[in-house]
């Protein structure tokens, strides 16, 4: 199972310097940083220079690739709340 993460979500994580997560929300998967949604033992990890992309499980079954549109803003947020 390999899960690839474009360019884009790498500069993300690399300029914002924090660990971000992919986790579950009501519209499919949402890409947010750990301090929203923590990560658990059970999430594959993914190495993005000294931070870590974390896949829950969950989402490692049905993804393949991690995209910019998976970012949840904070309406986003607001409006949906997060699971997993």
């Amino acid at each position: 199972m390999e899960i690839t993460v474009d360019d884009d979500v790498r500069q993300l994580i690399l300029s914002e310097g924090r660990d971000y997560r992919i986790c579950t929300s009501c519209t499919g998967p949402a890409l947010v940083p750990t301090t929203v949604k923590r990560s658990k033992e059970s999430d594959i990890k993914i190495p993005v220079g000294e931070n870590v992309l974390y896949v829950s499980i969950v989402q490692a079954r049905y993804i393949r690739r991690v995209t910019i549109d998976m970012l949840y803003g904070k309406e986003d947020l607001d409006s949906c709340r997060v699971f997993y």
